[in-house]
């Protein structure tokens, strides 16, 4: 299988990894099949349900998976940071794939799961400040994947 070298940069030297313990969105997103699974920590900034004005200021996360899942977490972390919400529900898996210079098609869905496990996140922060009507636009996770 062949990585680019993006994909095996960011496998190697992955960013933004780690929890952020008062963090104002959390999600995961997962696949049962393959194993890999993501969880995201965002902080947002200004606190705001308006999805054009709340970015994201702050993101880590964690991975269990294969060498393509910590790239695509560590890409898409960067790809979100200081995004809008709107932005970051409108991300979708080719966008993190084409960031990395693409990915071997068995492993796409791993883009799939990170950007989707960071849209559970946006999620969360929408219900917690008591907008399930905006949470619900958010696409997210399938819940048979988590």
């Amino acid at each position: 299988m062949q990585y680019s070298q993006k994909v095996m940069d960011h496998f190697m030297n992955p960013r933004n990894v780690g929890e952020i313990e008062d963090a104002d969105g959390v999600g995961t997103c997962g696949n049962p099949v393959c194993g890999d699974l993501m969880t995201f920590y965002i902080k947002i900034h200004p606190q705001t349900d308006d999805l054009d004005k709340a970015r994201i200021s702050e993101i880590r996360f964690k991975t269990f998976g294969c060498g393509a899942a910590i790239a695509v977490a560590s890409m898409a972390s960067e790809m979100a940071k200081g995004k809008s919400l709107s932005e970051v529900a409108a991300m979708s898996r080719d966008d993190v794939a084409n960031m990395l210079d693409g990915l071997p098609p068995i492993k796409m869905h791993c883009s799939n799961i990170g950007v989707q496990a960071i849209q559970e996140a946006v999620k969360d922060y929408l219900q917690q400040i008591g907008r399930d009507d905006l949470a619900r636009r958010i696409k997210g996770c399938p819940k048979k994947e988590h």
